[in-house]
């Protein structure tokens, strides 16, 4: 049976915005921004990576964990041990005021924010401790029972973030040998030492999985699914790599094959999986971390799925590399097992396959097989010899979109393309060529709409007919991944120029069959 036909948009959950937030997306903003969305006949809402990062890091994928969800997230208003009271004895005048500032600034400004949260959930956890904890009470209870069930990675991230802040903040590689080796007398001196942090910590993902399962029940009950991602592989200095190094390869650097835009090769500086180990234990991790992707997500994107099939790598300081596994039977095998897994691990949550750029078909083929759909970028179907594909012609086993979080919103880059391009985009779909944005963006997203592909994804700034960029590749500064909002969602619920504009949206929605 065929899956039915929806529309979704793209919106990391830093940029999610209101006027209560503390200047990032809040997890309790999901089911306001899902039903703001479905006035304009959205269905589905996708947020990149949600994952903890370090201080300093603002990509979503260079988290520090393949599993703790971002204590940045959390709604600190809505926490059970704290009052308007316990924050503002936390905050100080001083930082009201900078969380009065951050939730005004139209960008996300990631040291400000996780400064005030660490405060005031440090205020919270000395009063769980103390109230809760010690007494033994029910809810001291459900954080012993969350811990006990999440215990696999639980234990070892809040471990390995009490030991990188009793060193400054530098990774496992930099620690004494004891610990970076993990010796077991070591660790277990650590953990009475880090106790009370240890707790913490735990006590952070706690509260941020509690609110997530609300929030995506809330999120399901109004009919909107929630759409995740999942980075293809986890950075060396992360809990991950820490905890089960011998399954990351880290004599080699993960990266991509030389192509016509990159003459080396890129090299990404990630580890790469050690398949041999992986196997041995049945991949166990990679289970783990999708089983729990499909606790958090409904579906979930699939990053560099052809990865999983042949990962490019390098030895360091080396300008070509080599696939691992090489050869098409042995890659196909590879592929086949892992995604297998990922499928059983991850069910009922559906799985995407991100299979932009260079894959082979055999990879493709497989994909299908497994009734895994990948993506379909319009200005990137285009076959040198006939032009641009149909987007009528998708097949239904596909996402299809105009753009990602790495390219500008259709409306920006459209002056980008080339004037033939343009001119052949303009003819497919009938885009007038002395349109405005908004004009001309509702007639791109009218012929995305009306692909054949089950999955259609507009980023938020399309849906506003906004030219802001989430991301831009190869590029490291205060913008990447900064992006917010224009308005808090109570003041564009109140806008009559954004009512119409979803409205207009929703129309094309509907006539789509969508």
């Amino acid at each position: 049976m065929s899956s039915p036909r929806i529309s979704g948009v793209t919106l990391p959950l830093f940029s999610l915005r209101t006027r209560r937030d503390w200047g990032i997306g809040q997890i309790s903003d999901l089911p306001r921004t899902a039903a703001w969305l479905q006035k304009a006949g959205q269905k589905l809402l996708q947020i990149l990576p949600a994952y903890e990062l370090a201080a300093g890091e603002t990509s979503p994928y260079g988290a520090r964990t393949a599993f703790g969800l971002d204590p940045i997230y959390i709604d600190v208003d809505a926490v059970p041990e704290l009052d308007p009271a316990a924050i503002e004895l936390a905050l100080g005048s001083l930082g009201l005021e900078r969380r009065e500032a951050a939730r005004r600034s139209p960008r996300v400004d990631y040291a400000v924010v996780r400064a005030l949260k660490e405060r005031a959930l440090s205020q919270a956890f000395l009063r769980f401790h103390e109230r809760e904890w010690l007494q033994g009470t029910p809810r001291a209870k459900k954080l012993a029972a969350f811990i006990d069930d999440e215990r696999a990675w639980v234990e070892d991230l809040a471990l390995y973030v009490a030991l990188r802040e009793e060193h400054a903040g530098y990774g496992w590689e930099s620690w004494p040998e004891g610990e970076k080796g993990r010796d077991a007398s070591v660790l277990a001196e650590a953990r009475g030492r880090l106790g009370e942090r240890i707790l913490f910590h735990q006590y952070g993902q706690f509260l941020a999985h509690e609110q997530w399962s609300r929030a995506r029940q809330e999120t399901n009950a109004l009919g909107v699914e929630l759409m995740g991602d999942l980075p293809f592989i986890i950075g060396r200095e992360s809990a991950d790599v820490w905890s089960r190094a011998s399954q990351f390869r880290r004599d080699v650097s993960l990266g991509a094959p030389p192509d016509a835009f990159s003459e080396d090769g890129q090299d990404w500086g990630l580890p790469a999986y050690d398949w041999a180990s992986m196997d041995a234990d049945d991949l166990a991790w990679i289970r783990a971390r999708t089983r729990l992707a499909g606790k958090l997500y409904d579906r979930f994107r699939l990053d560099h799925v052809v990865g999983y099939f042949r990962q490019y790598v390098r030895p360091h300081g080396a300008r070509r590399g080599t696939f691992d596994p090489e050869g098409e039977e042995a890659e196909r095998a590879r592929g086949e097992k892992v995604l297998r897994a990922m499928q059983a691990a991850a069910a009922p949550a559906k799985i995407v396959a991100e299979d932009l750029g260079m894959v082979p078909p055999f990879a493709r083929r497989t994909l299908r097989e497994l009734g895994i759909p990948g993506y379909k970028v319009i200005p990137w179907e285009k076959d040198d010899r006939t032009g641009y594909r149909e987007p009528r012609a998708f097949s239904a086993l596909s996402v299809a979109t105009w753009s990602t979080h790495d390219t500008p919103p259709i409306v920006a880059w459209w002056d980008e393309l080339p004037p033939a391009d343009r001119a052949a985009l303009a003819r497919m779909t009938n885009a007038p060529s002395d349109a405005d944005d908004a004009q001309r963006s509702l007639v791109l997203l009218k012929t995305l709409f009306e692909s054949g592909s089950e999955l259609t994804l507009i980023l938020a700034a399309e849906l506003l007919g906004d030219r802001d960029r989430i991301n831009t590749p190869g590029t490291v500064d205060a913008v990447n991944w900064t992006y917010r909002l224009p308005k808090p969602l109570e003041d564009l619920e109140a806008d009559a120029r954004i009512s119409s504009r979803l409205e207009a949206v929703r129309q094309l929605v509907v006539a789509s069959g969508r």
